[in-house]
């Protein structure tokens, strides 16, 4: 019975163990066309048209050059492909599931990590920029089963697209019109969607490559414009009836002393230096510092980390907004990426070595993207509605503040033991009541105390009011997102809460303790 892979195609065993680009050897002869060289608006239009046909090779080049001559970018693009790589991972089981499910999920954890998994990851975020990312892999067998020998990353200029299916990527082939499926369980090739539309055009490089042609051109521009105005006019002057070569030996030297500082000339010649051209590099600047703004945007989504000290000032608040954009971003790329380590690499690891029967029931990758909330604050405010009689279920407790249950038999951490309290000496025994005493305590109920009818009447006719305060804040507890917003909706709700009802029991409760009172005075003064 064949093996099939995540998409129902049968899986080769001699594929597992040769690349499939082995076979197509031009491809690791191409050299890069550099297409960034000379590049001008009409240009880049027609490598980007290019692309959308299919034909990915100067595009691919262009986004290399991009991150590569591109400072800017470069860091930029940096922090957001290492922000995922800093995220706690795990392969988490199927909902529901089985013991031997979990079993599952936990050997095929220890065995990606013992993969180079941080590169793999890594390799996968380049797709952010650059629309998809193709690594290969190739299988070997050991005494533990089928695990990666080797995982590969290949230049996306290696593929295209076909015409009847844009978002097919395919290996290059001279073979192939349209190029060469990938084998199955042969690549980790992973699409990422920085904004919508098919491959070649869902790359965030796309939306650089203007503000990285004008900035090319502004700095071209302000390095003329300092070559030429920034140093002081050189003037020389000959005396009449000079010969050619003198008038040769002053240039040269006009030209040689506004960079060696020095120079001589000929009896009777002179070098006088002119006050600097009149100009203003400002407009350069100006244009570059609006490119690397648009940049900043559309790769970390605000301009406070770039470059704080010229244009991101601002309060503490306005660096959290922007700080809680930047993790906005990362949660979508880690969301991204884990679905396609999900089903390209655990997947056939799982399969190939018997772990996973039913494709359906497969562990996933999962990046821990989970924000924790402020466990000194929970820490305060639980005891607190607990003691209230607010019900508070644990599994949520956990989830708010990121800690995980803990498994069958797993010890946990508890509160410290308090030291015994003293004993206190045994009081006296009261001295026993007469023979006649007894007899008429044993013959009658002792009466009931009026407080004590009061106080039992007033609970049970408040009860029905408290129980409905208990209500609602219970449909509080599962309405907040967190201690704050729970804070908030009591802060809230309780001024919306009816206390009629329990000013009328507490009314009457009095005008009856008023009442008792009068009685015992009374009685009091009868006997």
């Amino acid at each position: 019975m064949a093996i099939l892979d995540q998409n129902g195609q049968p899986i080769e065993t001699a594929q597992l163990v040769e690349e499939q680009t082995a076979r197509i050897t031009s491809l690791a002869w191409e050299v890069a066309g550099h297409p960034s060289r000379g590049l001008t608006p009409a240009r880049l239009a027609r490598v980007l048209a290019d692309a959308e046909q299919g034909d990915l090779i100067a595009q691919s080049d262009l986004f290399e050059d991009m991150e590569e001559k591109d400072a800017h970018i470069y860091a930029e693009l940096s922090k957001r492909r290492r922000s995922v790589l800093g995220l706690n991972w795990t392969i988490a089981p199927p909902r529901a599931a089985s013991a031997r499910e979990k079993k599952a999920a936990a050997a095929l954890e220890e065995l990606v990590r013992e993969l180079a998994i941080e590169e793999i990851i890594f390799e996968a975020t380049d797709a952010i920029g650059k629309g998809f990312s193709c690594q290969e892999i190739r299988w070997q067998r050991t005494a533990d089963g089928w695990l990666p020998a080797e995982v590969t990353a290949r230049p996306q200029r290696w593929f295209t697209v076909p015409p009847f299916d844009r978002d097919d990527v395919r290996l290059r082939d001279p073979a192939e019109p349209y190029g060469a499926p990938l084998w199955p369980a042969g690549w980790i090739l992973h699409k990422h969607r920085a904004k919508s539309g098919y491959v070649a055009r869902a790359a965030l490089f796309r939306v650089l490559a203007w503000p990285y042609l004008f900035r090319q051109f502004s700095a071209r521009d302000l390095a003329e414009f300092l070559e030429i105005y920034g140093l002081p006019l050189r003037l020389g002057t000959y005396p009449t009836g000079a010969t050619d070569a003198e008038k040769s030996t002053l240039l040269a030297a006009v030209r040689a002393i506004g960079h060696a500082a020095a120079g001589i000339v000929p009896e009777g010649m002179a070098i006088e230096f002119q006050q600097a051209a009149e100009g203003s590099s400002d407009p350069f600047k100006a244009m570059i510092d609006w490119c690397e703004a648009s940049v900043s945007k559309a790769i970390v989504g605000q301009t406070l980390s770039a470059q704080p000290g010229s244009r991101g000032g601002g309060s503490l608040a306005l660096g959290k907004i922007h700080d809680e954009v930047r993790w906005d971003i990362t949660v979508s790329d880690a969301r991204q990426i884990a679905p396609t380590l999900s089903r390209q690499l655990v997947y056939p690891l799982g399969l190939l070595n018997g772990l996973i029967k039913d494709p359906a029931r497969a562990p996933r990758w999962q990046f821990d993207v989970s924000e924790t909330e402020d466990v000194s604050a929970y820490a305060e405010a639980l005891p607190k509605l607990a003691s209230a009689g607010v019900r508070i279920p644990e599994k949520w407790v956990h989830e708010q503040l990121g800690i995980p249950e803990p498994e069958d038999g797993e010890p946990v951490l508890a509160a410290p033991t308090p030291p015994p309290a003293p004993t206190p000496p045994a009081p006296a025994a009261p001295a026993a009541p007469a023979a006649p005493a007894r007899a008429a305590l044993r013959g009658a109920d002792p009466a009931p105390d009026p407080i004590d009818l009061i106080a039992e009447r007033l609970a049970r006719e408040a009860d029905a009011e408290v129980r409905g305060w208990m209500t609602h804040i219970e449909a509080m507890m599962d309405e907040a997102t967190s201690l704050a917003h729970l804070r908030e909706l009591l802060l809230s709700g309780f001024g919306e809460l009816s206390d009629a009802q329990l000013g009328r029991v507490l009314e009457a409760a009095m005008m009856a303790a008023e009442a008792a009172g009068r009685f015992d005075v009374g009685e009091a003064g009868d006997g």
